[in-house]
């Protein structure tokens, strides 16, 4: 029975190590190719490995002209879209869970038809719709930041709603008679006791919020159109990209820095992510 146990054990581990390094592999590839000379790249050295690794690649992302710019821009792009859209979400995960109005079920249903529009098959129509009011909202528009804060919360949002709902569900009724008992208001409640027993669930949230955001390039592109200042990160790694011959140290490089923001992140906040995703699944 211990063989079989141990047997079985084996099999999983070695599983998850194939799976680990399958995810693991790309990144290694994108770090190993921004570390390789220039030379070895335009000559297409295929091997796993450098002998002279150099940093020249990160030198020439980190000169580009405006890139600190690009770097602030995203930075506050990602954290007005990270604070609204885990906002607005908690507060609507609460009325759809611990409510009972007219149109809840509907409401429902149009948070999960949401998720399932294609992104590209919006891409003109909310074009068109940020040419039209940013002539009379001020900060939005096109070529405004306020344009991709707005669609990147309003794509963040339907996602979060329903991951929280499980979260806020999971909070027992009695607790919130408890608090009622004692004196606390619905917003008491919400504010002292509810939101702190779901912030891995708000954690959790964030976080997909954060990188849907931080990577984006298809609403950079589409909205930012001329005001070079308003340009977000991945609209940096453009400058890399030649007529004649790509830049893949450069856009390797590049991809690096992009990707350290996200990794330090989750190293802040992985044991909250842990419990938020499984409460997520349980909900």
């Amino acid at each position: 029975m211990r063989g079989v146990t141990t047997l079985r054990r084996i099999r999983t581990d070695g599983a998850g190590l194939l799976i680990a390094g399958a995810v693991a592999f790309p990144l290694y590839w994108m770090v190993l190719s921004a570390l390789k000379p220039r030379t070895a790249l335009e000559a297409g050295d295929p091997r796993p490995y450098t002998l002279e690794p150099t940093l020249d690649s990160f030198r020439r992302v980190l000169l580009v002209d405006g890139f600190g710019q690009y770097l602030l821009n995203s930075l506050l792009v990602a954290a007005v879209v990270v604070v609204f859209s885990t906002l607005c979400a908690f507060l609507a995960a609460v009325a759809l869970t611990r409510y009972r109005f007219r149109m809840r079920t509907t409401l429902l249903i149009m948070v999960i038809t949401a998720q399932m529009v294609p992104v590209e098959a919006l891409t003109i129509p909310l074009f068109f719709l940020m040419r039209t009011i940013g002539g009379t909202v001020p900060g939005l528009g096109l070529n405004h930041l306020g344009s991709l804060m707005l669609v990147h919360t309003a794509f963040a949002v339907p996602l979060a709603i329903w991951m929280l709902r499980g979260f806020v569900a999971a909070v027992p009724r009695e607790l919130e008679e408890a608090a009622w008992l004692d004196g606390a208001g619905s917003l008491t409640f919400v504010t002292r006791v509810l939101f702190p027993l779901t912030a891995p669930g708000v954690v959790a949230t964030s976080i997909f919020s954060f990188i849907m955001t931080w990577n984006d390039f298809l609403f950079a592109r589409t909205f930012i159109i001329s005001a070079q200042e308003n340009q977000t990160l991945p609209i940096a790694l453009l400058s890399f990209f030649k007529p004649d011959e790509n830049d893949w140290g450069g856009i390797m490089a590049g991809s690096v820095l992009m990707t350290l923001p996200v990794l330090v992140f989750f190293l802040f906040v992985q044991r909250r992510l842990a419990s938020g995703l499984g409460g997520a699944v349980k909900g």
